[in-house]
């Protein structure tokens, strides 16, 4: 049974995480040649305060901009 867990920037739809776990779920099956249900997708949500990059937050990135 895999289990996938992805972190992204809050601010997604529901929609669009909807779509990621369908996507990730349909490449599990595909290539691990498991059934669906045997997949579990985890997607966890981080503020854009908390998720760093090149030292600094994507807070401090945005307001560079």
């Amino acid at each position: 049974m895999p289990i996938i867990q992805v972190q992204v920037l809050e601010g997604r739809s529901d929609e669009k995480i909807k779509e990621l776990i369908a996507g990730i779920t349909e490449t599990a099956v595909r290539t691990l040649e498991v059934k669906p249900e045997q997949v579990r997708v985890i997607v966890q949500t981080v503020p854009h305060q908390y998720w760093g990059v090149g030292g600094v937050t994507k807070d401090e990135i945005k307001s560079q901009l």
